[in-house]
């Protein structure tokens, strides 16, 4: 009987020492969405004029018979494939798509350059002036995206630079005719989780000064 009580005793204790794991996770779930929303509304005044600046050049791009080209090394190579995408696709309207162009930054390309010079050989092959590089980086110190910045230099291109932090090396390359979107925070998740906003923020304002505003739904 003795044992049994025992058994009894030790699995309650397993369960309310469980229970305390799985509110512990459920608070740190929470804050998560709490501290994105609260970076969220910090910087939305912050980041309207650079923005609005990004899709004036992107759409001076476009309609002028120019390219976009994205870059980005590790995650960020993913956001750049996104927004080559929704120029491409389409953003939440129908509408012609737009010259753009992901640049690759995989293991198979990478190594071909040493030095970093994977995006900014891709960037001196395809781009021409007029067009646009968007890079986009966390904190702005990758040697492939400053390289790629002065190619996009070398080929008169605009370059818009979405970073966090302060930009690091990345925005110490930009000239006053480049735009510098950044995130003034620290974390790396809180600035991608930004950046992806933006990234629908410029591909919304494009849209609207080609068709027209729309109601949001």
């Amino acid at each position: 009987m003795k044992f049994r009580v025992k058994n009894c005793v030790l699995g309650r204790q397993r369960c309310v020492r469980g229970y305390h794991r799985l509110r512990m996770l459920d608070l740190r779930i929470q804050q998560h969405f709490i501290d994105s929303a609260d970076l969220h509304y910090q910087v939305a005044e912050t980041l309207a004029k650079p923005v609005d600046a990004a899709v004036q050049a992107v759409l001076a791009c476009v309609t002028g018979g120019g390219k976009v080209l994205v870059g980005g090394m590790g995650p960020s190579a993913a956001l750049a494939q996104y927004l080559a995408n929704l120029l491409v696709g389409g953003f939440e309207r129908e509408r012609p798509g737009l010259a753009a162009v992901a640049l690759s930054s995989d293991a198979l390309t990478a190594t071909r350059w040493a030095d970093g010079q994977a995006l900014a050989r891709q960037v001196l092959a395809l781009g021409q002036t007029g067009d646009v590089l968007v890079l986009i980086s966390v904190d702005g110190g990758e040697t492939a995206l400053i390289e790629a910045v002065q190619a996009a230099h070398d080929r008169e291109m605009t370059v818009l630079a979405l970073t966090g932090h302060h930009g690091g090396g990345l925005a110490r390359q930009l000239r006053e005719t480049d735009v510098h979107v950044c995130v003034p925070h620290e974390r790396a998740a809180r600035i991608r989780e930004v950046q992806h906003l933006v990234l629908h923020c410029l591909c919304d304002g494009i849209d609207t000064q080609l068709l027209g505003a729309q109601e949001p739904v």
